[in-house]
């Protein structure tokens, strides 16, 4: 697969690691032979460990913003990050479904959405970005999706899910410009995963064409192969799993 635009000696995290795409992400990255310690972080408790020596694993609610700052400081405790993941993310679950009508808006669960989504990442974000090693290539990843494109939408429905993405490009965007003042050499950009083989997509794959459904592992390796080939002007977008640039 390879990461070698990195360098070697890379202190990289997946946030979302109990995912199918987070986890995908964790399994991929301890067999690169350049990464040397990989943080997989998640609400719940999980056998970090039994995966790869190489793994640390860390359990907190990413909201907590107080506990999401100690735990990046103890990422960073003997070195700076290269690499950061942000897997979040939540479509359905326990009173959330994406609606078919506007008359199916509901704050509360617009705001459970937007809160996984968007304030999430922002927040992983924030306390990320200003440790992102310098003088050498660097990546900060989320997870996005191509219904977040205002100009692709031409289908209308799932009003919550769209807009967290959309909210999500642009705070993509946004850190990205101030990220380039302090750290030319560090990119912040969007990742569209494709439809993939995971809970989230379960629902939903009906009518997906022949070849379009991906494996957790297709996809990452795919986004994975778009990481190592990017450069700093390519920070703000938002690229699928084969390097392609969504529209906006």
């Amino acid at each position: 697969m390879g990461l070698d635009s990195f360098g070697t000696g890379l202190n990289v995290a997946v946030f979302g690691a109990g995912g199918g795409l987070g986890s995908a992400f964790v399994e991929a990255l301890v067999a690169e032979d350049g990464v040397a310690c990989v943080h997989a972080v998640s609400r719940g408790s999980l056998d970090f460990g039994s995966i790869n020596i190489k793994v640390c694993g860390h359990s907190f609610d990413p909201l907590d913003e107080a506990t999401l700052g100690d735990v990046v400081a103890a990422m960073t405790a003997e070195g700076p990050l290269h690499l950061v993941i942000i897997a979040l993310g939540i479509l359905h679950g326990d009173g959330i479904a994406p609606e078919k009508t506007w008359r199916h808006a509901d704050a509360e669960v617009m705001g459970r959405v937007l809160a996984v989504n968007t304030i999430a990442p922002t927040l992983i974000a924030k306390h990320v970005l200003p440790t992102l090693a310098k003088g050498r290539k660097t990546a900060l990843a989320a997870l996005s999706a191509r219904v977040g494109s205002i100009s692709d939408n031409r289908l209308g429905g799932w009003v919550s899910y769209r807009a967290s993405k959309a909210a999500l490009n642009m705070m993509i965007r946004t850190f990205a410009i101030e990220l380039a003042r302090v750290n030319s050499d560090a990119v912040f950009v969007g990742l569209h995963p494709g439809t993939v083989e995971t809970e989230l997509s379960k629902p939903f794959r009906q009518g997906v064409p022949d070849g379009k459904l991906l494996t957790p592992h297709q996809s990452v390796a795919g986004m994975l192969v778009t990481l190592d080939a990017i450069k700093p002007d390519a920070s703000g977008k938002i690229l699928d799993y084969m390097g392609k640039e969504l529209p906006a």
